[in-house]
């Protein structure tokens, strides 16, 4: 499984936490930036990490701001992506499994960092349910179409 992760400056230090607990797990990531707590803005990185995961050259994404909600507005509007906000790990493993989310955002501002990391585990571990979701996440890639 290949990872792109990414924050703006808010989500620096989470971030860094959750690219030492991929690199202790042994999970392949490229981090996308935000390379310092210096200002930069989400909507950048949240583009570029959705490009690559959109793309294919990525299976998933982990994008971190201050509370997760800008990460996880921009990153939306990338057609083929969904990104889940999570706020612990049971949202998390549901965003994958019912709503086949490619893309966790996380709030570096308001989640303790084991709280974070329990929310990437079940993330990473989760897979789609399928099933009676397939057709409504068939829809939301229709909403995708409309645009």
């Amino acid at each position: 499984m290949r990872i792109a992760v990414g924050s703006d400056h808010a989500g620096f230090h989470l971030k860094e936490e959750i690219r030492a607990h991929l690199e202790r797990r042994g999970i392949e990531y490229t981090d996308f930036g935000a390379f310092s707590d210096q200002a930069t803005d989400y909507p950048d990185l949240a583009a570029a990490v959705g490009a690559e995961v959109a793309g294919g050259r990525f299976d998933r994404g982990i994008l971190v701001c201050g509370t997760g909600i800008g990460m996880s507005i921009a990153a939306n509007k990338i057609p083929g992506i969904r990104a889940a906000l999570a706020g612990d790990a049971e949202t998390a493993r549901l965003g994958r499994e019912h709503n086949d989310a490619n893309i966790l955002a996380l709030g570096g501002r308001v989640m303790p960092t084991d709280r974070a990391l329990a929310a990437v585990d079940a993330f990473l571990s989760a897979s789609f349910s399928g099933g009676r979701h397939q057709q409504r996440v068939d829809k939301i890639a229709a909403l995708e179409r409309r645009r």
